[in-house]
């Protein structure tokens, strides 16, 4: 046998070592914004040598973006392909876990845009970032509703035991004013009677706003419609049965309640005027507007002119007289080391920053080449994007490209969008033709169902034949998919929705 040694061998091989500052920069490409700035406040307060530039940034010129200082090229190789092809690892750890002079500036290709360039001020896509008072929104900021019922509590004339049952209640009240919690636990905490709680809990009922303190969707709409003496015996039929009412099942309502169609028509139409959230008018915390990364817009030459938002870069600077002036004074070891670490820290936090700017406008750059027909006619003209299209257009690694798109935004004449928007999955064409992008076919198919008449409902069979007819090749089961997603009823619900002139669906 054998026996078991010990020996030395020398072997030669290749890994990638992530040094810190590495790891800084790829944290920095993933942070939106607001992360980014809470990033570098906390730098400021670390690093005695990181100071604020307070100097009103310019543009560069449209070359800029290309003439990259060297210290910017070693960068842009440090994030490209061959050096970065072995970190997609990091993307998932990376979840746990300033920008110092002009602002960037890029002309996308040369696609003409007709129309007059729409005010930065009114461009939205759900939600505004420009144009709103903030201090007047902060000075009229509604009450929450914890204190809407408080300040009917205190001029409530009860027991000082109920107005102590009240309180617990009013306490286990959610936003949107359903009472979230067991009666009998309440009791039970409280050293109370059940009967006293449910006393105590119709008090609480009968405040304002109509229907807070309810237990679930039927309770509130009772409470609703007791408060315009409308609780007939019919409707509190009809509560007990509201997945009926969802389903617009006609024949079985009208059994249930006892009356015709009509009647029942008309009693939907009364529970649609209700409110199934009384609480949501009060104190709702304020949203949270969504401030662009990227600006696009029409250049002089018609094409687009692709710009970094200033408000969103933290400018920061290294103040070497400083560190001057204080590492004459070092006089031992720990020191001298302490301010060169600073130094050090400093000085690559600043290039992280201003590459993590230039990296932005490459990615925005190329997106905006690639979807200039969107940018252009809208939605329809969409074309089919993936990560690895934009990497190896600017000789990128796929998750490069990944974390630079994650929760950055970009404002363009036709709305605000997140980056990540514009990579849609590939839907085959017919006979070889250009592929079709899913965001362009799911529009399509809520154009369709929208524009469908009461009569010829379009079953799911029938919206394939139509696509396909117009040249893309999709199966049943995906138009299903998409027509979930958007929140669109089945033919068969639709058809009761139209019957009832109800709308079909929620508007987008």
């Amino acid at each position: 046998m054998a026996g078991v040694g010990q020996r030395l061998e020398i072997r030669q091989g290749q890994s990638l070592v992530m040094t810190p500052q590495l790891q800084q920069a790829i944290k920095l490409l993933q942070l939106s914004n607001v992360e980014l700035a809470e990033y570098c406040e906390a730098e400021l307060e670390k690093n005695p040598l990181l100071e604020r530039d307070d100097r009103e940034a310019a543009p560069v010129a449209d070359h800029a973006a290309g003439d990259a200082a060297p210290a910017n090229e070693r960068a842009d190789e440090a994030l490209s392909r061959d050096d970065f092809s072995k970190t997609s690892d990091m993307d998932e750890a990376a979840h746990d876990n300033m920008y110092d002079g002009d602002i960037p500036t890029q002309r996308a290709a040369e696609a003409p845009q007709s129309g007059s360039l729409t005010d930065w001020s009114t461009v939205k896509s759900g939600n505004a970032y420009e144009g709103e008072d903030g201090l007047e929104s902060s000075v009229a900021a509604t009450a929450s509703l914890k204190d809407h019922l408080e300040s009917q509590l205190s001029i409530a004339a009860l027991l000082p035991e109920d107005r102590l049952i009240l309180m617990a209640l009013i306490d286990a009240v959610d936003e949107t004013g359903y009472l979230r919690a067991d009666l009998i636990e309440v009791a039970g905490r409280l050293g109370t009677d059940l009967e006293d709680v449910q006393a105590v809990l119709g008090v609480l009922q009968g405040f304002d706003p109509v229907g807070v303190g309810a237990r679930d969707l039927s309770e509130c709409l009772a409470l609703q419609l007791k408060a315009r003496d409308r609780l007939d015996p019919a409707m509190q039929a009809l509560l007990t049965r509201l997945d009926l009412v969802a389903r617009r099942d006609m024949s079985q309502l009208t059994a249930l309640c006892g009356v015709d169609g009509e009647d029942i028509a008309d009693m939907i139409c009364e529970i649609r005027t209700l409110n199934p959230k009384p609480g949501l008018a009060f104190g709702s915390e304020p949203v949270t507007p969504v401030v662009p990364d990227v600006f696009v817009r029409v250049g002089p030459d018609g094409g687009w002119l692709i710009e970094l938002n200033s408000d969103t870069l933290p400018r920061l600077l290294v103040n070497n007289r400083y560190y001057g002036s204080v590492s004459k004074g070092a006089r031992d070891k720990d020191s001298k080391n302490y301010l060169a670490d600073c130094l050090n820290s400093a000085n690559w936090l600043v290039k992280s920053l201003d590459q993590r700017a230039r990296t932005i406008l490459k990615v925005a750059s190329e997106i905006v080449r690639h979807q200039d027909a969107f940018l252009t006619h809208g939605v329809r003209h969409l074309r089919p994007l993936n990560l690895r299209i934009i990497a190896d257009a600017i000789s990128m690694h796929e998750s490069t490209v990944s974390r630079v798109t994650s929760n950055k935004y970009i404002a363009t004449p036709r709305g605000v969008f997140e980056l990540k928007y514009f990579f849609t999955a590939s839907i085959q064409a017919m006979n070889g033709a250009e592929s079709h992008s899913a965001e362009a076919v799911r529009d399509r198919i809520r154009e369709m169902i929208e524009n469908e008449e009461p009569r010829e409902i379009l079953s799911d069979d029938r919206i394939v034949s139509l696509l396909t007819a117009d040249g893309v090749n999709i199966a049943r089961r995906t138009v299903a998919k998409y027509r979930e997603a958007l929140r669109i009823p089945s033919s068969v619900e639709r058809r009761r929705l139209k019957a009832s002139d109800v709308p079909a669906y929620a508007s987008r």
